[in-house]
């Protein structure tokens, strides 16, 4: 019972990472083998195809959250916070606005010392 079920399984995954042109492979062989009509034959295409594409979607989902899981997990900042702390940061310092410059006091202009 156990091995059916990791045969089954490992099929499963194998079939999530299978393009369609070897699914369609697969799909003729086995209608070949067991005889089925043209129709019967589509339909397990079709059905192969759609859980191929089920499978690989179910298993994108999973890695992302195992990722979101991870990065949480190692305390790192994510592009958002990164994106929000910038945005503060440049609210924070004025940026877009050039710096005032302090005014110049104006210096009177000494008169050089006429020589003799």
């Amino acid at each position: 019972m156990f091995e059916n079920l990791k045969h089954a399984f490992d099929k499963g995954v194998e079939y999530a990472f299978t393009t369609s042109e070897k699914i369609e492979k697969a799909a003729k062989e086995f209608a070949k083998e067991n005889n089925l009509t043209k129709e019967e034959a589509k339909k397990l295409y079709d059905q192969w195809l759609k859980k191929s594409d089920e499978m690989k979607a179910s298993l994108e989902k999973q890695i992302v959250e195992l990722q979101k899981t991870t990065i949480k997990k190692m305390n790192l900042v994510t592009k958002e916070d990164y994106k929000v702390l910038e945005a503060r940061i440049k609210k924070l310092e004025g940026t877009g606005k050039k710096p005032a410059k302090p005014a110049r006091k104006s210096t009177p202009v000494k008169k050089a010392a006429i020589a003799k």
